[in-house]
């Protein structure tokens, strides 16, 4: 599957499940809500505390199903290196974000201070490699 199929599928199916490592090597898989941002990278939130983000700070690479919302169906799969945004610079990449999973927020104020208190990050993916469909 070409990259660029896979962040269009991305544009639009916002449900997946997120694979980090844990210390051990083991996975760690994760559900999520994942969208891409105007610069094509696939973006994932999350609070500063959670154990993905603690995975992927150890080790920056992550891997992802993206699945259509009826579960069944089409899906893509991804994978590649990570770059975690912090707070005060995520702001405007969590706004993006909420837009293109939820539209508009009724208000914004309210939306930052949650993501302040909080301690939302962005996880950030560039994807190297996709694939297969559900179609191989």
């Amino acid at each position: 599957m070409e990259i660029a199929a896979a962040i269009d599928f991305i544009r639009s199916n916002h449900r997946g499940v997120l694979a980090t490592l844990r210390r051990d090597g083991n996975p760690q898989l994760t559900p999520i809500t994942v969208s891409v941002d105007a610069a094509g990278m696939v973006v994932v939130s999350s609070r500063e505390t959670a154990a993905k983000v603690k995975n992927l700070r150890r080790d920056p690479r992550a891997w992802l199903t993206v699945m259509n919302d009826g579960f069944f169906g089409e899906f893509v799969q991804i994978e590649g290196p990570v770059t975690i945004v912090a707070l005060p610079e995520a702001m405007d990449g969590l706004i993006e974000y909420y837009r293109s999973v939820s539209g508009e927020h009724p208000d914004w104020d309210d939306y930052r201070e949650a993501m302040t208190r909080d301690q939302r990050v962005l996880i950030k993916v560039q994807v190297t490699r996709a694939g297969p469909t559900y179609i191989g």
